[in-house]
């Protein structure tokens, strides 16, 4: 069974830490910065988690009360070989599975793109983007 079938599962805000990886409107997103302020006569304890996109680099944040179930994305890091280049999309066969993958190219990828060459690349909730 592969991991797309179970991409996020749940944590309360006050589990996670920079870091680690939490969904922001249907995103997955790295936590850069962790903020959070004491509970006091209005309630519970407050956090603010500022983020950042794996797939496209933008900036979001997510604020909530430190007991808030948040969808926390699992990161799969593969390795795979690159079988062909099609203009801006790459096809590769995953090493274990040997399923075939197409992936567009990114500005930031830094990997040796080339035919027959090995790269690694992340799956996250049915999206793909090399490292």
């Amino acid at each position: 069974m592969s991991d797309e079938s179970k991409p996020v599962e749940k944590k309360e805000i006050r589990e996670l830490k920079e870091g680690r990886y939490v969904n922001v409107d249907d995103e997955p997103c790295k936590i850069v910065k962790i903020t959070t302020s004491k509970p006091g006569k209005h309630g519970s304890a407050k956090a603010v988690l500022d983020c950042v996109s794996i797939f496209t680099g933008a900036k979001k944040s997510l604020v909530g009360p430190v007991s808030t179930k948040v969808d926390v994305p699992m990161i799969d890091k593969r390795k795979g070989q690159i079988l062909s280049i099609n203009g801006e999309e790459v096809q590769l066969m995953d090493s274990e599975t040997f399923e075939e993958v197409y992936i567009t190219k990114n500005e930031d990828t830094d990997q040796n793109i080339a035919e027959g060459n090995e790269v690694l690349y992340i799956v996250a909730m049915g999206r793909y983007k090399f490292l």
